[in-house]
């Protein structure tokens, strides 16, 4: 058996370094054929060197000589750009394209991917969160399998495996609740970058780990499930879960539930990804319940964490909603981690974007990559 040729969008993050773990693990099974990045071109030469992938690519073009210069010895082809990272993904050597990039930047490869028939192990939610309906019609048309990377919907995703024709009654969408879920909103109101980025389970990356505290990644999944597994809004319920052992449930419409259970550890999702159906050896913790002891498990405040209640409100308005809540949250995200604003002030430019940017029911491609420029233009409030 030939191994997997894998493009790894964004392979120097956190899922593209976690997933090139697991290529390491698995030699005969898979093959970096593809890395890029944006800016992080030391982490790129040092994982081409490692893994002596046929093509490397990095997005902002002002970093394409040092790469260049770095891999002039290698047989490995360089090249610069956005537009690289859609051609990239279109080659005919390529079999699965992980992608791991952050943010609406994904959007454009994604498609591409998906057009060339490609296998897509998704991580970058933010494609289904911004063009659920475009993306998951594309995917139909296409013929390209979409498998889930993000620890939630690989849970759900291995609950249905062997349920076919069983009808959805509920998905259960667990979250860790952040590192302020005990917090008051009084104590919301000066909690600084620094607290929000130490989560108390998971190892991500800066956007995402602000994500988790504001609960705005738990309204990001409610709406990615929703494309995933063609379920309605009412459908999908969220709960508290601090442990982060029980990954995600379904309940099915005979009051049945199956979840997922392991230790936090994302490399089990990426490799099911690249496996499936297979499951393969994977190095690490084991899940002991006997030392755990105890499972708890929370109903979401949405007083305290509004994000995840505009998230909802975004997906049951439709259209272009979501594409305006993602692109003021990621200029929110970033603007309180440069501390230019409040930890509460991420939802408050949120909900004033959703406010301004005019609404469409039905948002083509072009819609989209205006509403999200329009989003981006919203002003921040006064911290």
């Amino acid at each position: 058996m030939n191994p997997k040729r894998l493009a790894i969008l964004g392979s120097t993050g956190s899922i593209g370094t976690q997933t090139l773990d697991v290529v390491r693990q698995h030699p005969d099974r898979f093959e970096a054929f593809a890395l890029t990045a944006h800016n992080s071109v030391g982490k790129l030469i040092e994982q081409a060197r490692q893994f002596m992938p046929e093509v490397v690519v990095i997005a902002n073009p002002a970093h394409y000589q040092e790469l260049a210069d770095a891999l002039a010895d290698l047989p490995i082809k360089v090249f610069a750009g956005e537009e690289a990272l859609c051609d990239i993904v279109r080659m005919a050597e390529i079999d699965v394209v992980v992608t791991a990039m952050v943010g609406f930047s994904g959007l454009r490869p994604t498609i591409s991917a998906i057009e060339a028939r490609k296998t897509i192990a998704l991580a970058n939610k933010e494609t289904l969160v911004v063009a659920g309906q475009l993306m998951t019609d594309l995917a139909l048309k296409h013929r390209a399998a979409i498998l889930p990377v993000d620890s939630e919907h690989s849970a759900i995703f291995q609950s249905l495996v062997g349920e076919d024709g069983n009808a959805i009654d509920k998905i259960l969408l667990t979250s860790s609740g952040g590192p302020f879920r005990h917090f008051t909103s009084g104590q919301l109101l000066s909690v600084t970058c620094e607290q929000a980025l130490r989560h108390p389970n998971w190892q991500m990356g800066a956007k995402i780990t602000i994500d988790s505290a504001t609960m705005m990644n738990k309204g990001f999944e409610v709406i990615e499930a929703r494309w995933l597994f063609d379920v309605a809004p009412r459908q999908i319920e969220v709960y508290v879960h601090p442990e982060s052992i029980v990954h995600s449930a379904v309940q099915f419409a005979d009051g049945a539930v199956k979840a997922q259970l392991g230790v936090p550890d994302m490399r089990l999702p990426i490799q099911y990804a690249l496996s499936y159906p297979q499951r393969l050896p994977l190095e690490g913790d084991r899940l002991d319940l006997f030392a755990l002891g105890q499972l708890t498990f929370e109903r979401p405040d949405l007083d305290r964490f509004p994000c995840l209640r505009l998230a909802y409100e975004a997906l049951e308005k439709g259209g272009n909603m979501p594409c305006i809540v993602n692109a003021a949250n990621e200029v929110a995200n970033l603007a309180f981690r440069q501390g230019q604003i409040t930890f509460p002030q991420i939802a408050e430019h949120i909900a004033c974007a959703m406010q301004q940017v005019a609404f469409v029911p039905c948002p083509t491609l072009a819609d989209l990559f205006t509403t999200d420029a329009e989003a981006r233009q919203c002003p921040l409030p006064r911290s």
